[in-house]
């Protein structure tokens, strides 16, 4: 009966922490210098194709239902030294995968904090969701990164969430259209001057971070094309609304966006892409036995595959899809659901990696590649030029810390820490 009752009080007293930091993490998944706000953002982009308005069943539309699509988002910004953090004002509630229940998730994101007075912009980062998930679930990741000096917005992908209609088409057509909305809508608070991100963010300066379908969304505006079989398809979305995405017809790579960050994108699994046409730098991220978006044929390809640019692939071994991307699984999904078969909390876990493990390795390497392309910092080079496989790195340093010549251990990790990992780079024109 003791033990029940101390169960119960624990499971009481648990807080849902995004901001969790183990004692191995490497080096740069240290939090920043600067104190973070969250803020929420109500936007709408009108004039959208309203694919749920489609009716496959005609054999053609008369004319196309058009909407004004709403989307939530989320900002963490740099906020003012002076800001204090409490108990109440660091609360994110949000749903969680049953679509039903609300949690609270503990981070250390002011709410509504005033921004910083900063004299230069901060680049700009855009986070891009699963199917189905919401715009807090890689939160911990976006808050890590605005506490080193970038904007980072965060989108509730309307027919894509928890609390959403079952719309795939809808999000096979609109996911890369939200993020370069997005990027518009930012690119407009910056130079409005009744706008908290008034002067604050550098919206030329962009990098695109997705997770599942949000990579999916990533890989076509860094420039991979949706292969003609794949628009004509049965099972694609209907009346050819996704040839504004087909190879040889989108248009090129925005300008403003300058890398992309793909945690188990989909799709090169099922045909989708024509990589030929990416052109800027991507790093992807991938549990080795992904059963979602395949690692051989999925993650794996794609980064063989992007023949055209700088290309890095971190691979958890072992890992599933969740990896590296989702946030610790709040204690209230440790419940069996019979809609989901299964535990809730399987949405966010791996059967072999530790979550806060994941999520602060991820936040090393997104660092330090956020760094490197977003902020041009050359000392970020020994923590992305890495022997292939964590394993096979040597710890060998003097009694005072200094590397010996064999020495060629993952930069920023402790000895003994870097494991089960492999960071693989390919550079344009290889293979």
């Amino acid at each position: 009966m003791l033990l029940i009752s101390l169960g119960l009080l624990n499971f009481a007293l648990a807080e849902n922490r995004i901001d969790a930091q183990r004692p191995d993490a490497p080096q740069l998944a240290a939090y920043g210098e600067y104190k973070i706000g969250v803020r929420t953002l109500e936007l709408v982009n009108p004039d959208q194709i309203n694919i749920l308005a489609l009716d496959p069943k005609q054999s053609k539309p008369n004319e196309m239902p058009m909407y004004d699509r709403p989307l939530t988002a989320e900002v963490w910004y740099p906020a003012q030294a002076s800001s204090t953090a409490t108990a109440s004002n660091t609360i994110i509630n949000a749903y969680i995968r049953d679509g039903k229940k609300q949690v609270e998730l503990h981070g250390r994101a002011i709410r509504d904090a005033k921004a910083i007075a900063s004299e230069k912009a901060f680049p700009l980062v855009i986070v891009s969701h699963g199917y189905p998930g919401n715009r807090f679930l890689l939160a911990h990741l976006a808050e890590n990164i605005a506490s080193k000096g970038y904007v980072v917005v965060s989108i509730d992908h309307t027919d894509s969430t928890y609390r959403s209609k079952d719309a795939f088409a809808s999000t096979l057509v609109n996911r890369p259209v939200d993020q370069l909305f997005v990027l518009d809508h930012l690119a407009n608070m910056a130079a409005d001057k009744s706008s908290f991100l008034y002067e604050l963010v550098d919206a030329n300066n962009t990098a695109l971070i997705g997770y599942s379908m949000g990579g999916y969304g990533a890989l076509i505006n860094a420039g991979a094309g949706i292969t003609k079989e794949a628009v004509s398809s049965p099972l694609s979305a209907p009346f050819g609304t996704l040839k504004r995405h087909q190879s040889g017809l989108k248009p090129k790579v925005d300008e403003r966006l300058k890398t992309i960050i793909a945690f188990a994108p989909w799709g090169m699994n099922y045909n989708m892409f024509d990589l030929n046409t990416i052109s800027i730098p991507i790093m992807l991220v991938s549990g080795s036995q992904d059963d979602v978006s395949g690692y051989e044929n999925g993650v794996r390809a794609i980064w063989q595959g992007a023949k055209n640019v700088d290309r890095s692939l971190l691979t958890y071994m072992n890992a599933n899809h969740n990896a590296g991307a989702v946030m610790p699984a709040p204690e209230e999904s440790y419940v069996y659901n019979a809609e989901l078969g299964g535990s809730v909390s399987a949405h966010y876990s791996d059967a072999v990696w530790d979550n806060v493990r994941m999520n602060n390795i991820a936040q090393h390497f997104v660092s330090a590649w956020l760094n490197k392309y977003l902020k041009n910092d050359d000392d970020m080079k020994p923590y992305l030029d890495l022997v292939p496989n964590s394993n096979d790195g040597v710890w060998a340093k003097d009694e005072s810390g200094q590397e010996k010549d064999e020495h060629t251990y993952w930069q920023g990790f402790d000895n003994r820490t870097a494991k089960g990992l492999k960071f693989e780079r390919l550079y344009k024109a290889q293979e």
